[in-house]
C-alpha cells in the first residue's frame, strides 16, 4: 500500500519568516508560493509551509498510496482513528491523516503527478 514518503508538511504560522529561512538554508526558493501554501520540490519530494497547521502537532509526514480511499480503510481497520477528511489540495492531488493506536499523526497523499526523482 505504501510507495514511499512524498511529503514533509511544516507548520508555519509565520509563512514569510518560515519562507525565508527554509529558502536560505536549502539554498532554492519554493516552486509553489501562496498565502495558504508554500512548497519547495527537493528532489522531487515536497517540503511544505502550512501557515494554518497546528504547531503543537510538528511536522506531517505523508506516504504516497496509490488509491487514497483505500489507504484509509486498511489504516482505520488496523485501529487508526481518521483525523479529518480526505482533502483534494487541487490538480489531482488528495491528502488525508489519522492518529495512530500510538498517538502518531500518519499522513497519506494520492498524487497522480509524483515520478520518482533519476
Amino acid at each position: 500500500m505504501f510507495q514511499g514518503l512524498r511529503t514533509v508538511i511544516y507548520p508555519a504560522p509565520d509563512l514569510d519568516a518560515a519562507k525565508e529561512w527554509w529558502s536560505s538554508v536549502l539554498g532554492v526558493q519554493p516552486y509553489f508560493d501562496q498565502p495558504f501554501y508554500v512548497g519547495f520540490n527537493l528532489g522531487g519530494y515536497e517540503l511544505g509551509l502550512d501557515p494554518n497547521a497546528d504547531v503543537e502537532a510538528g511536522s506531517v509526514a505523508y506516504w504516497g498510496v496509490p488509491d487514497i480511499a483505500e489507504a484509509m480503510g486498511v489504516l482505520m481497520g488496523g485501529g487508526a482513528q481518521p483525523n479529518g477528511d480526505i482533502s483534494d489540495v487541487g490538480e489531482g492531488i488528495r491528502i488525508a491523516s489519522v492518529l495512530s493506536p500510538t498517538g502518531s499523526v500518519v499522513g497519506v497523499i494520492e498524487n497522480p503527478h509524483f515520478k520518482l526523482p533519476g
